[in-house]
């Protein structure tokens, strides 16, 4: 019995052999990104070459492979060295060149940093052209990455406070007990501010307790070589601490292997059990799964990153979006503002708001007692209130509050006139004097028409679309693209890893 086998010799020759353009498939994505590049202008990128010097590899050569490398989840600058040298599509992108993975990451790091945003920006209009995304309505929500920092490398803002609170306390201690022994020559009549401390300040009272506690006989073994030892490391150590909260800013942590890093909660925790890592927050807006723009933050709260995020998106695209759809995350005064000042349609929530929703459909809402502040009359025109019992509650002042942004919030004050001898004051309130309401107005005007765009029929598709549209485009990158992690140290480097994937993305689905 004989088997029958296709022809297989190793040996034989070809008549004409094919050559790499006919052995990559006519619709495969390698051929997406070449044609993309091909459209974009890369000026941008050519002008942070050397004019002098050996010619390096082409721009756009390396940019085609970078973006394709992304897109076929190869990250590792030796890897797309390994690629360009053994896979065929990477061959045929770089015409059988081979660069050493030194110069891919020269350029990923150095040349593509620069030059990224104009090259991501051209391609998204290279898609608004092509009707697959807009860039007047736009879905924005944030994600945290965890930094390739150590997760157990941490600096906290509040230790540092605590140790500098310590610091104090212990120089007053020994400036009260070095004084109390001192001779009469050596003592000062006025004792230093020990609250502003200064390295300077610090080393000039440490060395002046010591000298009064060396040579005095009075002074215990214990307070001595405490005195000996706040003059050796005292003034070291407030300029550490000193340069530690330079680096923290407004944060309140910090990674000693990635500065830039800030601890935050990952949902995606490698340990399951919700700790802080390092890591940054990532801001994306989106249409049609498309990302139109990203930003990356060392806030872990959404709040505070709508501002940046969206000057960002008008200085890619010279305007801003006509309208905007986020979540609760995004739903402050300030943000609130923001939005009507740059004539954005706020499709946002805020905090209650689905509270409210599930009590309306549910139809167990609160009725509201006689004597809350919702029951009570409000007169807009003489701005005051009426409690139950007739009495007027005239605007007695009003109080600002500063965020943690520096944004002022401002309420309204009202107070009753009398509230002595009223027979239901225990219902009304039980503080102490007449009773005060307090009002912001202006974020009451903001929530109300937030709640009026958000029950209309577009804000309930804008709403469940935003879900449907963001959800997919984080999943993808990832769940998928098992993107939870970034590989590279610093902000900067890690904006520009994060936009490749997003490129990539966005490439990859023209394709799909």
């Amino acid at each position: 019995m004989s088997y029958k086998f296709k022809d297989y010799n190793q040996q034989q020759n070809w008549l004409f052999p094919p050559s790499i353009e006919e052995l990559i498939a006519r619709d495969h994505p390698v051929r997406i990104v070449n044609s993309v590049i091909e459209q974009i202008n890369i000026d941008a990128l050519v002008q942070s070459y050397h004019l002098t010097g050996k010619p390096g590899y082409h721009p756009k050569m390396m940019l085609k492979v970078m973006v394709y490398a992304y897109m076929d989840n190869i990250y590792s600058s030796r890897k797309i060295e390994k690629a360009m040298r053994e896979n065929i599509n990477f061959m045929w992108l770089a015409n059988r060149q081979v660069a050493d993975h030194n110069t891919i990451a020269r350029f990923r790091s150095d040349k593509l940093r620069k030059a990224f945003k104009d090259v991501f920006k051209q391609v998204v209009l290279l898609l608004a052209e092509e009707g697959l995304v807009s860039l007047k309505q736009v879905y924005t929500d944030g994600t945290k990455i965890e930094s390739v920092a150590g997760r157990y490398t941490f600096v906290w803002g509040n230790a540092l406070k605590t140790n500098k609170n310590k610091m104090t306390e212990q120089l007053e201690q020994m400036w009260e007990y070095a004084q109390s022994i001192a001779e009469d020559e050596d003592k000062e009549p006025e004792p230093p501010d020990f609250k502003q401390l200064d390295p300077e300040k610090v080393k000039a009272s440490a060395q002046k307790i010591n000298k009064i506690l060396k040579g005095n006989d009075k002074a215990s073994s214990k307070a001595k070589a405490k005195g000996r030892y706040m003059a050796q490391h005292f003034p070291k150590n407030l300029e550490t601490y000193q340069q530690k909260e330079a680096i923290l800013g407004q944060r309140n942590s910090y990674s000693k292997t990635d500065p830039d890093a800030t601890f935050m909660r990952m949902k995606e925790d490698h340990m399951l059990n919700g700790q802080l890592k390092p890591g940054y927050n990532v801001q994306i807006s989106s249409t049609n799964q498309f990302v139109v723009n990203y930003t990356l933050h060392q806030q872990s709260n959404d709040l505070h990153t709508l501002s940046p995020h969206l000057e960002e998106f008008a200085r890619l695209y010279s305007t801003y979006p006509e309208e905007l759809t986020a979540d609760a995350g995004y739903g402050s005064q300030e943000n609130y503002k923001l939005l009507e000042q740059k004539n954005i349609k706020a499709f946002v929530k805020y905090g209650n708001f689905d509270k409210e929703q599930a009590k309306v459909k549910s139809k167990k809402r609160k009725v509201p007692k006689p004597f809350d502040r919702e029951s009570l009359y409000y007169n807009p025109e003489k701005d005051c209130y009426t409690c139950p019992m007739g009495q007027t509650m005239n605007k007695a002042g009003t109080r600002t509050r500063r965020t943690s942004s520096g944004f002022l919030q401002q309420s309204t004050i009202y107070q009753a006139q009398n509230c002595q001898g009223c027979p239901v004051r225990s219902l009304c309130h039980k503080a102490q004097g007449n009773r005060i309401v307090e009002r912001n107005h202006q974020l009451e005007r903001y929530r109300d028409q937030a709640r009026e765009l958000l029950c209309s029929k577009i804000g309930e598709l804008r709403r469940k679309q935003r879900t449907a549209d963001l959800e997919p485009v984080f999943a993808h990158i990832k769940s998928n693209r098992n993107f939870k992690r970034f590989t590279h140290r610093g902000i900067q480097k890690a904006e520009l890893e994060f936009g490749l994937h997003a490129l990539a993305h966005n490439i990859r689905k023209m394709s799909a």
